[in-house]
């Protein structure tokens, strides 16, 4: 149980949404940033252009009176001739290089005699003769007079490309954006021998799987199946993975989407996705289309504020009327997921449309392991590992959960440098998943410390002497999450339904923790703020939604989201302000009577109050072996599974 919350701080300091790549998302983000980098790439060379220019212009120019006289004083090493340029390499450890012209027309050792230049001295001048014709000479020529052109070409020609490919997405904006798994993908494959659990959700899927692979055998016999199916379930509990299993087992074309995905803000856009999207499933038949979260799309219509112009309604009815225009040999399967089934369109749901609803829930304590023995593949696990007992410990964890404990526990055998993962480390995840970090650098005062010790010793005693209650597995003053210290309770076996009794006991044992405080020390912290939370919302519940109020009787005033019934808005209300202080008064005395019987049950055992805590505050953490010691030490009998079959 929470006993000190800290709000969490939201970063105002947002950025603009980047891709994996790191490019913007945000719209003319890539048109500047290639102007940019071309304008760059511009000023790169022609830096690189004048300093090689500069580069060729430090040559010193001389007369053909100064070579001459060189020649006769014997410096000149080599004449190189391109035409009537010549190149002069001068003799030393430093090749110095000099350029001239010679007369035009005229062989460069007559012009040189004609200087008075020795002809024993010249003929000890190396004297090369370079073509000046060919490709490289015409290039070399007129580069640095083209060059200005041919970027300027280049440079229109870039930005056009980009600004074309901008166009096309315009073009392409009302295409589906349907992820595609192709059936001979064996690393994307998924089969129902890799979803455990769900045995039921499996069956009703094997026919479907069937159809796929042999169509005929239906229509043969005048059987149509279903067209649309759709998944319900709790978060987590994989139907996702359960719909990819039957593409997987059919060996048919996946096409996926999240129905967030249909709607833009301009209106048509969703319906022309729709379109577009059972268009590629047809001709890839038989194929299956799934859509992820349906709700986004699917809601009740009459309730958007554009009307029949809203794009989500016109984006719902193309959805309706391609679904509607099946043939039956289409071999085209839409599949849809969503956890709030009861904000859908009726029209999504009459028959012909989805017609098959496949309910997921929870798994029980089996098919808990089984999913536990799935997600340990291609993890080392140590000789003490028991997934049953993990299994027994987590009662109400989805798949997605499981999935999780069992990855946070590779990671504490990981950053402890261990090779295997041991049955504590799974322990420790099971905590870490359900409430979070241990925060052992939270350190409380002495004050806070043992006001944080008699509230969880509070919640654990009430808990272990009311009849309906949970047994508690673990208490903790260790900082986890945003909580200060918390008491771990645990069904000792998984159940369906809970009765009025437990409920009422279950706000009994959330308020022991501020009763504790107020008898204990005469005053009150912020600590128990999420018990009164939680306890409050569960009394409302009784009392709206359960029909369990002995003066409204067998009523359901809210939906299951806390909203009104049969798709109204959340703000309207189903009843009147007459019946609304009703349920105040109701919610109060529910509130009022936890409140005196948990009072009860701790001035009655002050002492092993006095115990629990003052263990709490000596060892920070009582497991619940040492925790049953305690209460038997001081008479009470700890809770067995068969007490629990005997209420029952």
């Amino acid at each position: 149980m929470a006993l000190f919350n800290n709000d969490k701080k939201e970063d105002n300091n947002k950025k603009a949404p980047v891709t994996k790549a790191g490019k913007s998302l945000m719209p003319g983000g890539n048109f500047f940033g290639n102007l940019i980098t071309a304008l760059l790439v511009f000023m790169v060379i022609i830096g690189v252009y004048m300093l090689i220019a500069e580069n060729q212009t430090k040559s010193q120019e001389i007369s053909l009176s100064e070579l001459s006289t060189d020649i006769n004083k014997g410096l000149v090493d080599e004449i190189s001739v391109r035409g009537d340029d010549l190149q002069i390499i001068y003799i030393g450890t430093a090749k110095i290089e000099k350029i001239a012209k010679k007369e035009a027309g005229t062989a460069l050792t007559s012009t040189l005699s004609n200087y008075g230049v020795d002809k024993v001295k010249l003929e000890g001048v190396k004297i090369n003769i370079r073509n000046q014709s060919g490709l490289g000479y015409w290039i070399l020529t007129l580069l640095p007079y083209l060059f200005p052109f041919i970027f300027i070409a280049f440079f229109l020609w870039y930005m056009t490309r980009q600004v074309k490919g901008a166009g096309m997405q315009a073009f392409t904006f009302g295409q589906s954006k349907a992820r595609i798994t192709d059936p001979d993908d064996n690393n994307q494959r998924v089969l129902f021998k890799d979803v455990a659990g769900a045995k039921e959700a499996k069956e009703e899927l094997v026919e479907v799987v069937d159809f796929l692979k042999n169509p005929k055998k239906f229509l043969d016999i005048g059987a149509r199946i279903p067209k649309g199916i759709l998944m319900m379930g709790a978060p987590g509990t994989g139907k996702t993975l359960l719909a990819r299993a039957v593409a997987g087992e059919a060996g048919v074309p996946f096409f996926s989407i999240s129905g967030s995905e249909f709607v833009e803000m301009f209106v048509g856009v969703g319906a022309s996705r729709v379109r577009d999207l059972f268009k590629m499933a047809k001709k890839a038949a038989p194929s299956i289309i799934f859509v992820d979260e349906i709700d986004a799309v699917g809601r009740v219509r009459g309730t958007g504020v554009g009307g029949g112009n809203d794009e989500r309604e016109q984006t719902l009815n193309q959805i309706l009327v391609e679904m509607d225009g099946f043939e039956p040999n289409e071999k085209v399967i839409v599949m849809a997921a969503t956890n709030r089934p009861d904000v859908l369109d009726p029209a999504l749901l009459r028959p012909g449309r989805f017609d098959r609803r496949v309910t997921l829930d929870l798994p029980d304590r089996s098919d808990r392991e089984e999913i536990l023995k799935i997600h340990a593949r291609g993890k080392p696990l140590g000789e003490d590992i028991k997934l049953a007992v993990i299994a027994e410990r987590t009662p109400g964890f989805s798949g997605a959960d499981l999935y999780s404990l069992m990855n946070e526990g590779a990671i504490l055998a990981a950053r402890e440098d261990r090779k295997k993962v041991t049955q504590y480390d799974l322990i420790r995840a099971i905590e870490k998943v359900m409430l979070g970090p241990e925060r052992r650098s939270h350190l409380l005062s002495k004050a806070e410390k043992k006001i944080t010790a008699y509230h969880e010793a509070g919640h654990a005693l009430v808990a272990s002497l009311l009849q309906y209650s949970d047994p508690v597995h673990k208490i903790s003053i260790i900082s986890r999450g945003r909580a200060a210290g918390y008491t771990l309770k645990l069904p000792l076996d998984d159940h369906k339904m809970q009765s009025k009794k437990e409920f009422l006991d279950d706000i009994a044992v959330s308020l022991g923790g501020y009763v504790t405080e107020k008898l204990i020390f005469d005053d009150l912290t912020t600590g128990p703020s999420n018990d009164l939370q939680v306890a409050t919302a569960l009394a409302r519940d009784m009392v709206t939604k359960y029909g369990m109020s002995d003066k409204l009787g067998p009523v359901a005033l809210e939906g299951s989201g806390g909203a009104a019934l049969f798709g109204r808005g959340v703000d309207e209300k189903e009843y009147s302000d007459r019946v609304g202080a009703v349920i105040d008064l109701e919610v109060s005395g529910i509130m009022n009577e936890a409140h005196r019987r948990a009072e009860e049950v701790i001035v009655a055992n002050r002492k092993l109050l006095d115990a629990i805590a003052a263990t709490l505050i000596d060892v920070e953490t009582i497991e619940r072996d040492d925790f049953e010691k305690i209460l038997v030490a001081h008479g009470v009998t700890p809770k067995k599974k068969q007490d629990i079959e005997h209420q029952v």
